[in-house]
């Protein structure tokens, strides 16, 4: 299930950089001679002597998450999950969405009210839901860290999870996710949060 979460792709950069080396006789730190030590080593040949080509290969690695970019297997009937949002004014707003995306975010992707000012980085307690009972046990315990945010998050109760700790899965099909109608905004002026 972990293969069909995410696909992970490497890309390999070359950098090439040209380095000026400062004309030393005319720094004002000659005097104090700091500099003159470290570039006593640089031999210099000619008008171009204060350059050189520095090859630098940096490797990284792209995560892509379904939420995000899709999946190959989109088409497939058993990746869907079936998830409704209840706003704040108790409208039910039904989003289909694919096993492993990330509840904030979807919630992003749809227009929906849910903060999330950390960007999931469990800094914050503004991606607040409610988790329907059916599915509320069959979700991941939460990490000391999630517990520790919600603690702060206005109207607390048992079924109180953070969006961006909740990550789809084929058994909370037919999830139902309230948010509060109180919540601790972070964002000011009337900013929305868009999906990245």
């Amino acid at each position: 299930m972990a293969a069909s979460a995410a696909v992970r792709s490497s890309m390999v950069l070359t950098l090439r950089l040209s380095r000026v080396m400062p004309d030393c006789s005319t720094c004002p730190l000659l005097r104090f001679q700091t500099c003159m030590k470290s570039a006593s080593h640089i031999p210099r040949t000619g008008s171009f002597d204060g350059f050189r080509t520095i090859n630098r290969h940096l490797q990284t690695s792209i995560d892509l998450h379904h939420s995000e970019e899709g999946s190959a297997n989109a088409e497939d009937p058993g990746d869907v999950v079936n998830v409704v949002y209840i706003d704040r004014s108790g409208k039910r707003i039904p989003v289909k969405a694919k096993v492993g995306d990330n509840v904030l975010y979807l919630a992003h992707k749809h227009g929906i009210d849910l903060e999330g000012a950390c960007e999931a980085s469990l800094a914050c307690s503004t991606c607040h839901v409610y988790v329907s009972a059916a599915h509320f046990d069959r979700l991941q315990e939460p990490e000391e860290r999630e517990d520790d945010m919600l603690d702060m998050a206005p109207m607390l109760q048992e079924n109180s999870r953070l969006g961006c700790q909740i990550i789809l899965t084929r058994e909370l099909d037919g999830i139902e996710l309230t948010l509060p109608k109180v919540t601790r905004n972070f964002y000011v002026d009337g900013h929305v949060p868009k999906p990245h």
